[in-house]
């Protein structure tokens, strides 16, 4: 007389099935990730904690500040829980003799919904929160405090500063060239709006400290608002690729007090640079056609 045992279930009492648990370890390595994340700041002195970002200059960088700390955050928890699970399969399920095979299937559907679905609520996230940091940079003030339209054309800028106080509404220029980069002065703690304009190919406006760049667009005027709110002189660049000499299209960024940008306003009033200079050709003219891009 032999001994019964009720039906088993091979696949159910397997013991090298995978588990359905994510890893402890995962979890505290991904809560000790955002916990030092959450400690970056966009003011701080150290490299480190504003995540490689230079030291904020604008009111327009908390929204992209705060985009980019959510976006290394998302990344580090991806990386840790599918790093962690490769770990922990590796080490949970390796073979301990050359008779010992795992269970072959030959699909998961719990694993391929996961798959699927995952990558689309990541990408509909980040898109979420990219349109809010988008939206919350290009917000308009309501009467700007000053207006300076940005000619970008080959290879140079010339910043044009209009309906100033300071030279009785006189619109007054700085310009350069690639081997004397042009400087444009900022007042600090002043709004100020500007206006893009390009009579040859796209340029883009680019200074690193305000967290933000926009195109330069041949026909099309784009625009865009700030406040600067440190001084201090920094770098400004041409952010694409737009010719020969794009590596030398930079600029300099002066942000100082209200006072002193007035003064330099004046001395270039006194040293005759007045007008409106649009570059080449008229900077609203597409480059290779006759027609306005107002008016096409």
């Amino acid at each position: 007389m032999g001994l019964h045992l009720p039906p088993h279930d091979d696949v159910a009492c397997d013991p090298r099935r995978p588990g359905r648990r994510i890893p402890f370890r995962v979890i505290v390595l991904t809560a000790l990730a955002m916990v030092l994340l959450s400690g970056c700041a966009k003011d701080a002195s150290n490299s480190w904690q504003r995540l490689a970002l230079p030291v904020a200059a604008s009111d327009r960088t908390d929204a992209m500040f705060n985009l980019w700390v959510g976006g290394w955050i998302a990344v580090l928890v991806v990386f840790l829980m599918v790093f962690g699970l490769m770990m922990y399969t590796v080490v949970r399920y390796r073979r301990r003799s050359d008779s010992e095979v795992p269970t072959q299937v030959r699909y998961n559907l719990p694993i391929e919904v996961l798959y699927t679905v995952a990558p689309v609520i990541v990408v509909a996230v980040f898109f979420f929160h990219t349109v809010k940091a988008q939206n919350d940079m290009l917000a308009k003030v309501d009467n700007p405090d000053h207006t300076i339209t940005v000619v970008g054309s080959k290879w140079q800028w010339t910043f044009n500063y209009l309906d100033e106080e300071a030279t009785n509404g006189e619109p007054v220029f700085d310009t350069g060239e690639p081997s004397a980069p042009t400087d444009i002065y900022l007042p600090v703690g002043e709004s100020v709006r500007f206006n893009l304009n390009s009579p040859d190919v796209i340029h883009s406006f680019w200074i690193p400290e305000f967290y933000f760049k926009l195109d330069v667009v041949p026909g099309k005027t784009n625009t865009f608002d700030l406040t600067p709110t440190r001084e201090g002189r920094f770098t400004g660049r041409c952010a694409e690729l737009c010719g020969l000499y794009h590596s030398r299209m930079i600029f300099n960024v002066n942000v100082v007090s209200p006072e002193d940008y007035d003064a330099h306003l004046l001395q270039l009033q006194q040293a005759g640079q007045v007008g409106e200079p649009e570059g080449g050709e008229e900077a609203n003219t597409i480059a290779g056609l006759a027609e306005n891009g107002a008016e096409s």
